[in-house]
């Protein structure tokens, strides 16, 4: 599949929604990405928004979930597909349940536990609350987005006395039982694991004929 060359937030968030999938970065399957599908004057040029700049609106616009769901690297996934993509990351199990399985890394639960409770947080606000350590705090939040336990839901900028906007933005984070309501859990328990893999394999297949299954499950899998 081309990828048209992406213009603004709301061309990137109606991509992402009619694809599904769209990682952040380059990868093994070429082509498919932000990265490769945005012009070069549209990356890091004053007065210019770009891909930075458009994660926001496009999370908003689109309703999708964003995160680091890509081998530790973002993308954004619709709506319509995260359910069956957090069904083969949780391997059909509730965060609970994972926990008690020992598939949640160490010092996560409080993590989870604060945010799940407080109904979307800054993510240096999160760190704090929690009490996780500062040095593994990155790498639990990711793990979590990874397993589909965590979702980007916007991002947030400090202003200047101007009142605009400036530095890299701060994410705010959720879980997706709060982002996607009560509908999303009856939506992730539909299929089996296996059954979702397999859902998610053959649409991605329809998209790049020409990947590999092997390139298309890294997508998919943990």
């Amino acid at each position: 599949m081309q990828l048209p060359m992406l213009q603004s937030a709301d061309a990137l968030a109606a991509l992402v929604n009619e694809i599904g999938f769209l990682p952040f970065f380059a990868g093994q399957v070429r082509g498919f990405s932000v990265e490769e599908c945005t012009p070069a004057d549209r990356w890091f040029v004053d007065g210019t928004d770009g891909p930075w700049e458009w994660k926001g609106p496009a999370i908003q616009a689109s309703g999708c979930a964003y995160g680091k769901f890509f081998k530790g690297k973002a993308g954004y996934i619709s709506r319509d597909w995260y359910p069956d993509f957090a069904n083969v990351r949780r391997n059909g199990l509730s965060f609970a349940e994972a926990y008690a399985d020992g598939r949640i890394p160490h010092g996560a639960k409080a993590v989870y536990d604060t945010l799940a409770a407080a109904n979307s947080m800054l993510s240096r606000n999160l760190k704090w609350r929690s009490g996780c350590p500062k040095k593994s705090f990155d790498s639990v939040l990711t793990r979590l987005q990874m397993q589909g336990y965590v979702i980007t839901t916007d991002f947030e900028y400090a202003h200047d006395r101007f009142g605009k906007a400036y530095g890299w933005g701060l994410a705010r984070v959720d879980i997706p039982e709060h982002v996607f309501e009560a509908d999303f859990m009856d939506e992730v328990s539909e299929n089996t694991p296996e059954e979702s893999r397999q859902k998610l394999l053959t649409h991605l297949s329809r998209l790049w004929p020409n990947a590999t299954e092997k390139q298309l499950l890294r997508i998919i899998s943990l």
